[in-house]
């Protein structure tokens, strides 16, 4: 299968594009740049000149390929609203270019939160402002299971783990060095979901060549790691107190920590047989790397 790939040189993208050359695929990552290229190149695949504006560039990537993988997203949370306008965009455009062909077209949103309880793959997020958005722009990929697309949604969890990671753990990890304190908000018992990089990695691959149309899946490892527990660990392995914090200390993460947010991926491993053999987020910290 000739899989096109979107973010391929980014986060999760540069463990997916082995995964899929491994599995026999030939992959084809969309490149913004000349070092974004040369990393596409250099994992094996075919890089494609071109960016999330660049609608014919991700029309022909989707046309010429067997399948797409939809990864990219511009992180710029100073202009949040035109990301999700750029993403949508990027989400028809490649749509359309698959219409009526039968072809995969697997995207990744998030987890969503249910108050109270596991959210699990049959919940539909209940959230307004600029979220609702993003979650919407899932749907738009869904709904083109109505016009002959093998359309999949992969929502991944707020921590996506493992060596080289630059999201929120490792921002945590930067805000205990800076205040010199292992934080969390109120009481630490709110508990994030989170899964390795390449188990991650895996399921995407599963679903591009298996999902069926219309399928939201889960990409979980661990269904709930209380907040508390990761301060605890990064606190021990930077020789730091640990202690609860005003969420401002935490930036746009604040809030975030504040939330219990657990989340299941039992349905999703029933129906591919997927199932997480990496690290969880807690023993994955305390191979140290986070702290290199």
């Amino acid at each position: 299968m000739r899989v096109f790939v979107t973010g391929a040189s980014g986060w999760i993208g540069s463990a997916v594009v082995p995964e899929l050359i491994s599995a026999g695929h030939e992959v084809v990552g969309l490149a913004r740049s000349d070092s974004s290229a040369a990393a596409i190149d250099a994992m094996g695949a075919k890089a494609l000149r071109g960016d999330l504006d660049d609608l014919d560039s991700l029309r022909s990537g989707a046309a010429d390929s067997d399948g797409v993988i939809h990864l990219a997203f511009i992180h710029d949370f100073s202009r949040f609203e035109a990301s999700l306008r750029v993403d949508a965009q990027a989400i028809e455009a490649m749509g359309a270019a698959l219409d009526g062909s039968g072809k995969p077209f697997v995207i990744a949103s998030g987890t969503p939160v249910v108050p109270g309880r596991v959210a699990t793959e049959r919940d539909e997020p209940d959230v307004g402002g600029l979220l609702a958005e993003r979650f919407e722009n899932a749907r738009t990929a869904l709904r083109t299971a109505t016009h002959g697309v093998r359309a999949a949604v992969v929502r991944l969890p707020r921590t996506v783990h493992g060596e080289g990671d630059p999201g929120f753990i490792a921002a945590l990890v930067d805000t205990a060095r800076r205040t010199g304190v292992a934080g969390y908000v109120g009481d630490g018992s709110s508990r994030w979901p989170a899964v390795h990089v390449r188990d991650t990695a895996h399921l995407f691959r599963l679903a591009v060549e298996r999902a069926p149309a219309g399928s939201v899946l889960h990409a979980i490892g661990d269904e709930g790691v209380r907040v508390r527990d990761v301060a605890e660990t990064i606190g021990r392995h930077l020789n730091l107190p640990v202690a609860s914090r005003p969420a401002e200390e935490f930036g746009f993460l604040g809030p975030i920590l504040a939330v219990d947010q657990p989340a299941s991926g039992a349905l999703t491993g029933a129906l591919l047989d997927w199932r997480p053999v990496q690290p969880g987020l807690i023993e994955d910290l305390d191979k140290g790397h986070y702290f290199a």
